[in-house]
């Protein structure tokens, strides 16, 4: 999945077939027809495991308890070096370019079930927040989605090229602005 995924990298999507994805992980035709039929099947595997890996280790942090602050601090950190390294070891590209030239209905739901899945990691995160009392519990849910579209257009001007990181940096100050923090006396 690695190197699949440095192939994407640096080619995109578009650009990729089989043979780049079996020149690069050294695997035999065969040993990679036995688990993928597609450059497409190779895609969304490396885009599955890459969402995964961002919700399993929000997850392990507040399964562990960890300060609210501190788990929104790195998540944000987090999309933070993705946005300002998009022309530079990102899958954006690749992922545009897939969602672009496949409108079928299995791809619609991949893309529907990418933005869920943001999405739920930071209601994941904003439920700490509560739980720890720090944010209050309201309207949580529709700050979740108003963050994943906001990071989902960051992602887009981070790609052509349209977003700083000093412009990052105040989005995401912006959003945080825009919690209900509970009262503290």
């Amino acid at each position: 999945m690695h190197s699949a995924r440095e192939v994407f990298v640096q080619k995109g999507f578009i650009g990729v077939t089989m043979k780049d994805i079996i020149d690069a992980t050294g695997i035999s035709r065969g040993g990679i027809y036995l688990y993928f039929d597609s450059v497409e099947a190779v895609f969304t595997a490396v885009i599955q495991q890459r969402s995964n890996r961002t919700y399993e280790t929000v997850q392990q942090a507040v399964a562990a308890n960890q300060p609210f602050e501190t788990v929104l601090t790195d998540y944000l950190a987090g999309h933070a070096r993705r946005l300002q390294s998009q022309l530079d070891g990102s899958l954006l590209r690749a992922t545009y370019e897939y969602y672009f030239t496949h409108k079928d209905g299995a791809t619609v739901d991949f893309q529907q079930q990418q933005l869920a899945n943001t999405q739920a990691t930071i209601e994941m995160i904003l439920d700490l927040g509560v739980t720890q009392h720090v944010l209050k519990d309201q309207g949580l849910s529709g700050i979740a989605a108003n963050w994943m579209f906001l990071i989902e257009g960051m992602s887009t001007l981070a790609l052509t090229g349209g977003i700083a990181a000093a412009q990052i940096n105040a989005q995401f100050t912006l959003m945080r602005r825009l919690l209900p923090y509970a009262q503290t006396n």
